[in-house]
């Protein structure tokens, strides 16, 4: 690829990148559309495999390694491999992550063992990513490391306990790793999508929980994985060089209303229907 791009000369790292259509994947691609030479990471080789390939075929820099986030090992290895590979690691983008629309209930009803698997991937395996990522960045001069909450994470509701509080976890982990290492140039920023039609929602939410989440977003339609990986590659461009320990809901809008106000429009179209 040609050196144009905002990220050119840059090495990322993105985890939870081998299924296409989800939000890893579709960063990785924007990411490399920018310049960078990008490692894409997942449990499953098959899927993991392909997704590289589809990035390569494209004309990008892409290199693959299938690693687990919560083995300290595994991690270490794939900072290692990356380094080794491309001499340098300047962004790292935690995205992967557990969810379970079966087994992540109510309090009353939740399997411990989830819970746990859940807290591993999602907590863990995200500080693991840093800890191992950050002494790389520092060699490096810096770096930004962007990690993936959830809209989850800002109010309650009846499922994804278990992932709604790891991903608090990681938005309290996100602003000390920022405030630890800002002096060694390291940012650490975390992004919280809202309703997102990615291919694994499209599958595990029923066409009623979907209308729901978008009649609550204030535009009124579901955001594109890419348009997270927009912000990943914001954050991780020096465009940002002044933000860091922010969470930044990329959600359509649907935090920042008054919890009437769906109710509310519906009200006032049909009264200017009737007018």
């Amino acid at each position: 690829m040609s050196g144009n791009g905002e990220l050119y000369g840059k090495v990322a790292i993105v985890t939870g990148a081998g299924i296409s259509g989800n939000i890893g994947y579709e960063t990785a691609e924007v990411l490399a559309r920018e310049g960078a030479r990008v490692v894409l990471t997942d449990m499953a080789e098959d899927v993991l495999a392909e997704a590289t390939r589809t990035l390569s075929q494209k004309g990008y820099d892409a290199a693959s390694y299938v690693a687990d986030v919560s083995d300290e090992d595994a991690v270490k290895a794939l900072v290692q491999f990356t380094v080794k590979k491309y001499g340098r690691l300047d962004v790292l983008d935690n995205n992967a992550a557990r969810t379970s629309a079966e087994r992540d209930l109510m309090v009353g009803d939740m399997d411990v063992d989830w819970w746990d698997t859940t807290f591993a991937v999602n907590t863990r395996g995200t500080m693991l990513m840093c800890k191992h990522a950050i002494p790389a960045m520092i060699k490096g001069g810096g770096g930004s490391i962007i990690n993936i909450s959830s809209g989850t994470a800002v109010g309650g509701s009846f499922f994804a306990t278990a992932y709604a509080s790891s991903k608090g976890a990681v938005e309290t982990l996100t602003r000390y790793i920022a405030t630890q290492y800002g002096p060694q140039k390291i940012r650490c920023n975390a992004i919280a999508p809202g309703p997102i039609m990615t291919s694994s929602l499209k599958r595990g939410l029923s066409d009623d929980l979907q209308e729901i989440y978008r009649r609550h977003t204030v535009i009124g339609s579901y955001g594109k994985p890419s348009e997270i990986g927009e912000v990943v590659s914001f954050l991780a461009s020096e465009r940002a060089s002044f933000v860091t320990g922010q969470i930044i809901q990329v959600d359509g809008g649907i935090s920042v209303h008054q919890t009437t106000s769906v109710e509310i429009s519906q009200l006032m179209s049909h009264a200017a229907a009737h007018q």
